[in-house]
């Protein structure tokens, strides 16, 4: 592994701080761009029908981004030799608050799909119902924790 990282710690890091962009900074733009531009569209059905496909889009992206993150940080905390010294408590809370994202992101995930589940019925108010959480609770909620493990990883880099 530090064979590995050695050889290509750019390329690992840059990946990593990419994987984390696309990640976070996917959601600011869903949650505070996309999501109000959508509140413009009257029709109900077109909303919707919008909206999931938009979601269905940053997934495609998030989710390799998700597993080349967990991948990235396993190599550069077996390579960085963090174990046993006092920086591993900041890598364990960034990794905390990666696990806790993800978690988010599966309930996010499942609530898409029983979302668009419920509008190939034709059963408009269910859909609502299932994407309502995703933009007033959990994106928000992603957001402020990717902010924080952004930070925790600035300031692993920094010490």
């Amino acid at each position: 592994m530090q064979d590995l990282f050695h050889n290509f710690s750019s390329i690992i890091v840059f990946l990593h701080v990419l994987s984390a962009i696309i990640w976070v900074g996917g959601m600011i733009a869903i949650r505070f761009a996309v999501h109000y531009s959508m509140q413009e569209i009257e029709e109900p059905k077109i909303k919707l029908g919008r909206t999931l496909e938009s979601l269905r889009r940053f997934f495609n992206m998030v989710i390799p981004s998700i597993i080349l993150l967990l991948l990235t940080a396993i190599i550069m905390i077996i390579a960085l030799g963090f174990k046993g010294t006092p920086l591993y408590s900041f890598v364990i809370a960034k990794e905390i608050v990666w696990t806790i994202m993800t978690i988010i992101f599966v309930i996010i995930f499942i609530k898409r799909k029983q979302a668009q589940k419920a509008f190939d019925e034709g059963n408009l108010a269910i859909a609502k119902e299932k994407l309502q959480p995703i933009a007033n609770f959990l994106i928000p909620t992603n957001i402020i924790l990717g902010l924080i493990a952004i930070f925790l990883g600035i300031t692993l880099r920094g010490l």
